[in-house]
């Protein structure tokens, strides 16, 4: 496995439960921005034997990526599910679940109360 492919994997297995991140977010933390077409093939050539929760990566809009209706698809919403993420007609609010969610609404957001 090449270093890029280390990194990108690195950076999947570090989402934690309850969480989501986009393509491109895995890509920049993995030291790889403007590489999120890699990261989603990485997904599809994940090594026999690797856990990953490959779930937990989303479009930037919070889509998940597979066709509705597929059998990835519900595969993807139940396991978001099972872990409290809200999932409404494909999508998951990133403002929410994302990874970066709590400190963008600290850093950007309105006012609590």
């Amino acid at each position: 496995m090449n270093q890029a492919a280390a990194r990108i994997y690195a950076a999947i297995a570090a989402i934690p439960r309850g969480r989501v991140a986009s393509y491109g977010a895995i890509a920049a933390r993995a030291g790889l921005p403007g590489r999120a077409r890699l990261v989603g093939r990485l997904l599809g050539e994940v090594p026999d034997g690797m856990e990953l929760p490959w779930y937990r990566v989303l479009r930037s809009s919070g889509h998940i990526a597979m066709p509705p209706g597929s059998r990835g698809f519900r595969e993807q919403s139940r396991r978001l599910r099972a872990e409290g993420v809200e999932v409404k007609n494909g999508r998951v609010p990133l403002s929410r679940f994302g990874l970066d969610g709590d400190l963008d609404h600290a850093l950007w957001g309105m006012p609590d109360g």
